[in-house]
């Protein structure tokens, strides 16, 4: 029997796997795949996620197969620089190919102890008081205490589990791939000066070796349901830009719509849903990787602690109640990017207001928080301003923050040396360093990088330590 079987070994799978690993969880993730993908496709990590494999000790060897790029440029490709002083120490993207970050996370998980079966689809399950019981494609039966759907946005645990998945379908569809170009780069230059003034929904960005992103609008090609052909890229690019550009030679070929959909609950009893099987939206703005790392990180040491027996009651709860609302704002953004990337005159009239707003730091520094994920404040109650925020990864004794947050427990940062974590040492570090560069007291860092208390009083530290970290061991 396992603790908890994960459906999906996508990023999100693979990151909360990980997670659990780290709390001594005994794990399996199921892969309805024989292989991983093999098409190249390009995915940025945004800010916060970045700063989320800081605190693992994963972010040198992705920053080893990934390109650092601006933060900038995100929202509804408004060409915009970062504004200065973002609240970080890792204010950028890193674009590194999907199957490379997703080998990467599987490998983490796997180093850490989790299981891995590929070729094994979940067909079905049932769940009790004391677990449940997950029926593979192939008739085998498995056991769990919890089952969580990370299998995308076509979800069969999501459907199984009955939960509604409200929202828009699918109005435009856009074509999507790497391949080379047979003109030379001064024409693709030309048109990329003219062409975008229209329609916002074309590129070719080159990725070196004379291979190009390819983005064009996808109207009147072939079938939906079946992948897109080279010429169907040829045919669009033909009537957008005027030519084809001697595409040829693809990586890689895919379509994607601007569906936005949000599941009306994240968990029913002993199954839970995370990324895409969650919510899916367009890929504008690139949150939808991102979002579902950053959930497996809020879940993950929730579940961990209900399974090892230690969860304040509602403590799973809160995994819904806090990344629901995210998830529902990053709908609403990516709502309002397609539409500003519309040609009609109306949203085109939007978006050049927009971008002249945009000029104004507060204005561009409010949306590039928003898209790269650390604007977002948790509802801890009333308190200071950075009470459910994330910590930057500040400069401490020991070196940097994040690197006391690799084995993934809370902290308490402790600038007044007087203070301690007692009995709930076996799930919180103390640091004592009066030196750490912090303008409050003392705070309380949950294992996600949030603020769960900020103070310099013992017996308010212990009862959130008790709200968050559940009863101390005796």
């Amino acid at each position: 029997m396992f603790d908890v079987i994960i459906a999906g070994c996508g990023p999100t799978g693979a990151m909360l796997a990980a997670e659990l690993r780290l709390h001594d969880v005994r794990v399996l993730v199921l892969e309805k795949e024989t292989e991983p993908v093999s098409f190249v496709r390009i995915v940025g990590l945004h800010i916060r996620s970045i700063e989320l494999m800081a605190m693992r000790g994963l972010l040198e060897r992705i920053v080893e197969r990934a390109r650092r790029r601006p933060a900038a440029g995100f929202f509804a490709a408004i060409n915009k620089p970062a504004p200065e002083g973002l609240d970080s120490a890792h204010a950028y993207l890193l674009g590194i190919p999907q199957p490379v970050i997703v080998h990467l996370l599987e490998e983490h998980a796997i180093e850490l102890g989790a299981q891995v079966r590929r070729g094994c689809a979940v067909a079905g399950f049932e769940q009790d008081g004391a677990g449940v019981t997950v029926e593979l494609a192939d008739g085998e039966q498995l056991r769990a205490r919890y089952l969580v759907g990370c299998d995308g946005g076509r979800s069969t645990v999501r459907k199984l589990l009955g939960v509604g998945f409200p929202g828009e379908s699918s109005r435009t569809e856009t074509l999507m791939g790497e391949m080379e170009v047979g003109v030379p780069q001064e024409q693709i230059a030309a048109k990329m000066a003219e062409v975008p003034e229209t329609n916002k929904r074309f590129w070719l960005r080159p990725f070196g070796g004379g291979v190009y992103s390819v983005v064009v609008p996808a109207t009147g090609v072939s079938d939906r349901a079946e992948p897109p052909t080279l010429e169907d890229f040829r045919q669009q690019l033909r009537t957008v830009a005027g030519t084809d550009f001697g595409v040829h030679s693809p990586r890689w070929l895919s379509r994607f719509g601007d569906a936005t959909r949000l599941a009306e609950r994240y968990r029913v009893g002993r199954v839970l849903l995370a990324g895409d099987a969650a919510h899916v939206h367009p890929p504008t703005g690139g949150q939808g990787l991102n979002l579902g790392v950053q959930d497996a990180f809020n879940l993950g040491w929730k579940l961990a602690a209900q399974i090892r027996g230690w969860a304040p009651e509602t403590l799973l709860d809160t995994y819904q109640a806090e990344r629901h609302p995210v998830a529902a704002e990053v709908l609403d953004n990516t709502r309002a990017q397609m539409e500003l990337l519309s040609t009609e005159p109306g949203p085109q009239a939007v978006r050049r207001l927009l971008t002249a707003l945009m000029d104004f730091d507060e204005v561009n520094r409010y949306l590039i928080e928003k898209i790269t994920a650390i604007d977002i404040r948790y509802d801890f109650g009333a308190g200071p301003d950075l009470l459910g925020r994330r910590l930057r990864d500040i400069d401490v004794t020991q070196g940097r923050l994040y690197g006391l947050l690799h084995r993934g427990r809370g902290l308490l940062l402790d600038r007044t040396e007087r203070l301690t974590v007692g009995r709930w040492s076996d799930r919180v570090d103390h640091l004592a360093d009066p030196a750490a560069v912090l303008d409050v007291p003392c705070v309380l860092l949950r294992p996600d990088g949030h603020v769960a208390w900020i103070g310099d009083d013992q017996q308010d530290l212990d009862d959130h330590l008790a709200r968050w970290f559940g009863k101390p061991v005796n």
